[in-house]
């Protein structure tokens, strides 16, 4: 499989913003990570063996499978980056490389270090070394193929919210599962059952591989290819979903009919802009709010039935 690494790299006055707002315009294409390089982020102390060399310019870096789609794809990144308005973004410069599946993985661990998402949870990935503390849990990752790193913001947010609100021995389904890293979280937590859906049955082989990677037994965890949440028939007490809010707003209405127990439900990959939309939507199916998180843009909700 041939990859296209699209780089879209801009000028802003904001650029956190700006970085949200474009890693949101490829999402919406269906990738569910980029990189995001900046050259105003250090790496941390425990990330300086093997660190990249600090970025020139900002920049946001997707890769697109070199399929049928491609063209659309690029047509509409161009649209979307070209309608941004020049608060957004006064300049951005969208360029593209071939790049095969090797190079594509290899690319990813360059920028995959060591990240602490709370005072307990840290990912590593399963090529770095880390020194771990004693209340440290953590959760070793290979993304392969897959997107989940535990660096981005949404993924981090949602990682909180589950630590905060899952009981041990609960149920949880992870809508969207990626690399895995959510499921493999919860587990750590001390979960109970395990449940996850991906339409890229790609994604779904890594997921497996990371919760094997971190001795979570193969009985306590299901896996497989589906389109959101149409044809699950069990009910959990935490239903995460880490995705997009054009994707999880007209999902909301089938959650409840998945939820039991606790009755948990958890959204992320919100832009700030849409936080409320998707507060109204719970609220309108009688979800009480537990939590909203907000970092660099983005939104994360926990919400309970």
């Amino acid at each position: 499989m041939k990859w296209i690494q699209t780089r879209v790299t801009f000028n802003s006055s904001d650029p956190e913003s700006a970085a949200a707002i474009i890693t949101d315009i490829f999402c919406g294409l269906g990738l569910q990570g980029v990189i995001v390089e900046s050259p105003d982020t250090d790496p941390e102390i425990d990330w300086a063996q093997n660190a990249l060399p600090r970025p020139e310019k900002n920049a946001v870096i997707g890769f697109f499978r070199a399929d049928d789609r491609l063209e659309e794809n690029r047509r509409h990144l161009k649209n979307e980056i070209d309608r941004l308005p020049a608060s957004i973004a006064d300049s951005c410069l969208v360029t593209y490389s071939d790049i095969d599946e090797q190079d594509w993985a290899e690319s990813w661990k360059a920028h995959f270090h060591p990240v602490r998402i709370s005072k307990r949870l840290v990912v590593k990935p399963s090529w770095r070394d880390f020194q771990a503390a004693g209340d440290d849990i953590v959760i070793e990752l290979d993304p392969g193929m897959a997107f989940g790193t535990g660096t981005h913001p949404t993924t981090a947010l949602c990682m909180q919210l589950i630590e905060r609100y899952l009981k041990p021995g609960a149920s949880i389904l992870d809508v969207g599962t990626g690399s895995g890293i959510l499921l493999v979280t919860a587990a750590k937590l001390g979960a109970g059952r395990l449940c996850g859906i991906d339409c890229d049955p790609v994604a779904v082989d890594v997921a497996v591989e990371n919760l094997l990677a971190n001795n979570i037994s193969a009985n306590r965890f299901s896996l497989g290819t589906g389109d959101l949440v149409t044809g699950v028939d069990q009910k959990f007490d935490m239903v995460v979903a880490n995705i997009l809010t054009q994707t999880i707003l007209p999902m909301i209405p089938e959650i409840p009919k998945l939820l039991t127990g606790e009755k948990i439900f958890i959204a992320s990959g919100i832009v700030v802009q849409s936080r409320d939309l998707i507060i109204d939507e719970l609220e309108k199916w009688n979800f009480t709010l537990l939590e909203v998180l907000t970092k660099d843009e983005w939104t994360a909700i926990a919400a309970i039935l």
